[in-house]
């Protein structure tokens, strides 16, 4: 009963934190939170992660061709009992190859759900629009994007550069832990400014 007790309180302390986090886009807690980024670690991370999707996914590595840019999320975590929140760090990797800009994820959720869950995610940012959206000043809320297409196997098998359509592709990898059902909803991606 101690080690469920525990699973709980653990779940209910990073729904907390992770509300928080979603709800203080410039406020005190994103601020704590780039705060304790390594920015080359981050970077270093989110490298290793996109050629790792590129490796397991040749439809990621088609999009990124033609990317002006892709946002990784090496490593997000999401836990709840009932309400239930997610975050993480992640870097913009720029076409030319460069990282300059850092964001932090973080969203919010209810309904049935219990357990902790580890997983990465790419969006692959296609045009000037999505450029737009990132850098909104109170954040952008990604999942409610109507320009946003998750690829699944499916679309993954049909996806070429002349079936592009919409500005903004998300890639799901590595997905660790006892909770079901990755999406975007509900979150939202903040700038952040880590020490440099």
């Amino acid at each position: 009963m101690k080690p469920l007790l525990t699973k709980f309180a653990t779940a209910v302390m990073l729904a907390t934190g992770m509300f928080a986090l979603s709800h203080c886009g410039n406020g005190p807690v994103t601020r704590i939170n780039a705060a304790n980024v390594n920015p080359r670690q981050l970077a270093a991370d989110s490298r290793a992660a996109l050629n790792d999707l590129y490796f397991r996914n040749p439809a990621a590595r088609t999009l990124g061709t033609s990317a002006k840019g892709i946002l990784v999320f090496p490593s997000i975590t999401k836990g709840g009992f009932i309400v239930g929140g997610l975050g993480g760090n992640g870097a913009l990797i720029r076409n030319d190859g460069t990282i300059r800009d850092f964001y932090q994820t973080a969203g919010l959720s209810y309904g049935i759900q219990v357990g902790i869950q580890r997983y990465g995610y790419a969006l692959f940012l296609m045009d000037d629009s999505a450029f737009k959206n990132l850098n909104r000043a109170d954040g952008w809320e990604v999942g409610g994007s109507p320009s946003l297409v998750i690829v699944d196997e499916g679309i993954a098998s049909s996806l070429t550069n002349a079936t592009l359509n919409k500005s903004t592709y998300a890639f799901f990898f590595n997905p660790r832990g006892l909770m079901g059902g990755l999406g975007l909803q509900g979150s939202k991606i903040t700038r952040i400014d880590p020490p440099r």
